[in-house]
Parts: C-alpha cells; sequence; structure tokens
C-alpha cells in the first residue's frame, strides 16, 4: 500500500476539461459574456495543465481571461488580458504544477501585491500565508519569514517582490520548497535552485504590475454540493493606508469612548503591515505581527478568543524553535537535553513569545474585551480591527487599561 499511495502523488492526471470555457450573465436587456481560454506548460516533452487538483484523483485545470468584461451596478470585473497569476513562467519544475502549488502562489501574490516599495517575502502553506517580512534587503525579509514559522513553510511557496540574487537563493535552496515566485532571477541564480530539482521556479515579469491590481475586483464561484454556485466580487481592503485607520471611539448608553494614546510610527507601519497581510488570512483570523514581522498568525477557528490564543500560543512555539534551530541546528521537538530545552523556554517567557510591543490584528470585530484581553496580557500595544460591535467600548477601555493603542479599520475582513 506504501508504494501505491506515493505512486499517486506522482501520477500526472490527462484531465478532459476543454480548451476554452464561457461564462454568461445574462438579463432581459444584455448578455455580458467572459471568454476563458485553458493553460498548459511543455515540461521535459510533456505538454499538460495542471497535474491534477487539491488531491490525486481531482483533475482539475487554470484558465486565464482573454475576451469580455463584466460590469455589474458600479462594479467592472479586472479587464482581461492582464495576465499575472495565471500565466506564470515556469523556468524550472520537475513535476507540472498542481493546483494548491498555483492557489498559494496567488495568495501570496494577493498579499504582496500592498507591499511594493520595500522588499517583502511571503511564505504560504495550504492558501495561509505562515511567515511574513518586510525588510531593507531581500535576503533579511526571507531570512525573518522563515525563521517566523520554518516548520509550517517545509513543503511552502515562497513569493518576493525583488529579482531573487544569489544569497538569497542559497538560503532557499537550503530548505524544501514546492515553489518559488519572483520577478526576475539574477545571472547564476537558476543554478543554485536547480540543487532542488521538483522546485517550482516562477517568473512574473515587471512586479510594479502587482501593484496595479490593488482595488481591482474578479467574480468569484464558489459551488454547492448540488451543483449550485454562488459568486460574489471578490473582497478590495479600503484602509489600505496608514492615514486611513482611525483611532478607536464610540458611544455606549451615552457616554463617549476614546483611545487616550496614538500610534508610534513604528506602530502604525506594523498596524498597515498586518492588515493588509490579514486579507490573505482564512477566517475567523487574529495574527500578531511587530517591526514588519509576523509573529503569530492564526487561522480559520470559529470562535475569536479562541484563535487569539491559538496565535498566542503558536507565538511562542515558533519562537522556541526558532531560538533552539540558531544556537543547536535542531528543531524544538528533537532537542532531547533538558538542560538545553529548560533555557529555551526561559528565553521564550522572558520575551512573551516576543509579543511584547507586537499589534493585534483581527479580521472582525472583538465582540467582548476578552479577545483583545489575550494580546494584551502578553505585552501588545496596538490593535487594529474593523470596530462595530455594541461592546467596542469595552475593547478601548482594556487597550486605555494598558496603555495601549486601537486604531478602527471600518471594514471587515473575512476570507473563506
Amino acid at each position: 500500500m506504501g508504494n501505491d499511495l506515493k505512486k499517486m502523488y506522482k501520477t500526472v492526471m490527462d484531465d478532459h476539461f476543454p480548451p476554452r470555457m464561457e461564462i454568461a450573465f445574462v438579463d432581459d436587456q444584455t448578455r455580458q459574456t467572459l471568454f476563458y481560454e485553458k493553460v498548459d506548460w511543455v515540461i521535459e516533452g510533456v505538454r499538460k495543465g495542471l497535474r491534477y487538483g487539491e488531491n490525486p484523483g481531482q483533475q482539475a485545470a487554470l484558465y486565464r481571461l482573454v475576451n469580455g468584461n463584466l460590469v455589474l451596478g458600479q462594479t467592472r470585473t479586472i479587464s482581461p488580458g492582464q495576465y499575472l497569476a495565471s500565466d506564470v513562467e515556469l523556468l524550472q519544475s520537475g513535476k507540472h504544477p498542481g493546483k494548491t502549488n498555483l492557489t498559494d502562489a496567488d495568495n501570496a501574490l494577493n498579499i504582496l501585491r500592498y507591499f511594493t516599495d520595500k522588499p517583502c517575502a511571503i511564505i504560504v502553506k495550504h492558501n495561509n500565508p505562515c511567515g511574513a517580512a518586510l525588510s531593507d534587503s531581500l535576503e533579511d525579509a526571507y531570512e525573518k519569514a522563515y525563521l517566523a514559522d520554518r516548520v509550517a513553510a517545509f513543503g511552502g511557496c515562497i513569493a518576493v517582490n525583488r529579482a531573487l540574487d544569489k544569497t538569497t537563493a542559497e538560503a532557499v535552496a537550503n530548505q524544501y520548497a514546492e515553489v518559488i515566485v519572483a520577478p526576475e532571477y539574477e545571472k547564476g541564480v537558476l543554478d543554485i535552485l536547480s540543487k532542488r530539482k521538483n522546485l517550482r521556479v516562477i517568473k512574473i515579469e515587471n512586479i510594479e504590475r502587482l501593484h496595479s491590481f490593488v482595488g481591482q475586483r474578479v467574480v468569484e464561484f464558489k459551488n454547492l454540493i448540488d451543483g449550485g454556485i454562488i459568486t460574489q466580487w471578490s473582497f478590495v481592503p479600503e484602509t489600505r493606508a496608514e492615514s486611513d485607520f482611525k483611532l478607536a471611539e464610540c458611544e455606549y448608553k451615552g457616554k463617549n469612548y476614546k483611545i487616550n494614546r496614538e500610534p508610534t510610527k513604528q506602530e502604525l507601519a506594523d498596524i498597515r503591515f498586518g492588515w493588509l497581510l490579514e486579507s490573505g488570512v482564512t477566517s475567523n483570523s487574529v495574527i500578531y505581527v511587530k517591526n514588519g514581522v509576523s509573529v503569530g498568525i492564526g487561522t480559520g477557528e470559529q470562535d475569536r478568543v479562541g484563535v487569539a490564543e491559538i496565535a498566542r500560543d503558536k507565538a511562542y512555539r515558533k519562537l522556541a524553535d526558532r531560538y533552539c534551530f540558531e544556537q543547536f541546528q535542531m528543531p524544538y521537538n528533537d532537542l532531547q537535553d533538558p538542560d538545553r530545552k529548560m533555557e529555551i523556554d526561559r528565553q521564550v517567557q522572558a520575551k512573551n513569545g516576543d509579543l511584547i510591543g507586537a499589534t493585534m490584528v483581527s479580521d472582525a470585530f472583538f465582540p467582548f474585551r476578552d479577545g483583545v484581553d489575550v494580546g494584551l496580557r502578553e505585552g501588545v500595544t496596538a490593535v487594529v480591527h474593523p470596530g462595530g460591535s455594541l461592546n467596542d467600548y469595552q475593547s478601548i477601555e482594556a487597550c486605555n487599561e494598558y496603555n495601549a493603542t486601537m486604531v478602527l479599520t471600518g471594514q471587515r475582513s473575512f476570507k473563506h
């Protein structure tokens, strides 16, 4: 059975999806049709599309929009021919890419489009970022994103917004990743990456085009169990500049409540970074960021207090693994020496999992103060969430008690 399972993952499926697809929206007066063409690649003499879908045995296909415009109300879909995630150039690929490889790359680009001013690295695993960082150099951004969660980064998708240089390429080649996405690869870099034969090396040209996708919408489709389909416009964060975030205040039973302290310059930068990173995280979610680096990312939970605690616990565990890796070149879970382990634990506890001075980000409002209290007790100094709860005053009071700042976005950021 073991050999059969291994063979299953090595199989490239012949999909039966046609070369073209049309989706029409029709009312009494108009018919609006979107025209798509199927994408494939030639790898080692074999022309095929996606390797398989989310799992082996699931046929899948990638289509790109080649013609047609959809206008509903005042909203217009992205114009055809503006290829990016659906028009990848494979510079190296020992295997055809699968659906998950491309959806991970797409969500990395979904986040990366908001960060073009500084070198940025995003590592995505199962369509969620596990590490993200901004820095003055690409090498440092990648190192910080990787060390934010080494364990989850295994087999992930790495995306960067600058040409991949040799030093960063060496660091990438020393880890196991499925995909690397970059706008360009400096001379000699592909030779370094070739050490990982099955690494999909993807080139996205003209990275400045990525920023042009900010604010643009596509129509999304969700299939139901009976074949029904839900359509919606894609989410666009309206709060994107530092000046868009508003200091938290509200009224409750005739009394005004307001945050006492405005954010510092660094807190405001982290507020923006965290909120836009949050737009690529599966809901319910709470994340923590600090100095332009993700510290703990909690995803897909059913209750907000629970996900705040999960993100907190991950911050502790990931910092312990990072310290162990830096000091003893091994994972924390493999460390057997009780004295060394105790010392690592002491270091992590002293820093509260590196949450002291961090920013706490929530994709929806906190219904009660118990959610923000999870972060505030660890030393979080800034909180950002949409606001709009009847109990916003509780969260404002909680932050004032800890001399923490809080800003509101006025917009929920759910992603399912």
